[in-house]
This record gives C-alpha cells, structure tokens and sequence, in this order.
C-alpha cells in the first residue's frame, strides 16, 4: 500500500485515518505454539475523517454507520490479514458511496403491447381448449 486507500477513482483515504487494531486469531495462527496477533480489525470513523465531504460522510452513515469495522483472520500472517480487512474495507465504503443512476421511466412499444395482448389471446384459448364441452349447445 502506498499510503492511501482508494476508494473511487477520485476518492482516497489515507491510512492514518484508518485505526488498525490486531488480537489473537482464533483462525489458522491463532492457536500455533509461537501464538501471534495475526487477526487484524479496520475502524474507520466515518465523522472524524478530513477527507470526505459532508456529502460523503452522510451517505455512508445512512447505509453503515458512523463506525466501519472490517475484519480478517483467514491468513496465518498478520500482514496478509492487514491486506484482505483493509480490502473488505474499501469495498463497504466504496459500496457506501456509490451513487446508484437515475431510473428513466419508459412506456412499453405499441408492438410489444400487441405481442403481450396477442400472447394472452392465444394462451386463452388454449385453456379453453382443455375445458369440457357446454351441454347448452
């Protein structure tokens, strides 16, 4: 890592904003004879950060929370777990932050209409078909 976390293609976060907190592991490496502290947790506070705007902050808060908590404990090693919790991280705040493109609402085709209109005439009639014949006839 370089310092920063990118989360979009204009936003970054530098790691000093990110609170890297480690503990025994009750995965592989938590229970080996030369115990280490290789389960790795991420905490972002979403309302201390200097790099997000208001805009940003608020977003994030409605879908997360004003705490983000990433964890990892799948790798032996400490470093790869610093690695996946911090991946696991950026995908929740980039999910957070991604902006969801207006629906343009659409009127059905005069074709595609007469398809479904004609659809249903012929699944009509192939039900009634099936039916028994009337004794009023």
């Amino acid at each position: 890592m370089d310092g920063t976390l990118r989360l979009t293609s204009n936003v970054a976060l530098p790691l000093d904003e990110i609170e890297l907190r480690t503990s025994r592991s009750s995965g592989p490496g938590g229970q080996h004879a030369n115990v280490t502290a290789s389960r790795v947790e991420a905490v972002f506070d979403v309302r201390a950060s200097q790099t997000l705007s208001d805009a940003q902050k608020d977003r994030i808060i409605a879908k997360l929370g004003p705490r983000v908590t990433a964890v990892s404990q799948d790798a032996r090693s400490q470093l790869r777990n610093r690695d996946i919790a911090l991946e696991r991280l950026r995908e929740r705040l980039a999910a957070a932050l991604h902006v969801p493109r207006a629906r343009r609402p659409t009127k059905p085709t005069k074709a595609s209409k007469q398809r479904r209109l004609q659809a249903k005439k012929v699944r009509g009639e192939r039900k009634a078909s099936r039916r028994r014949p009337r004794h009023d006839d």
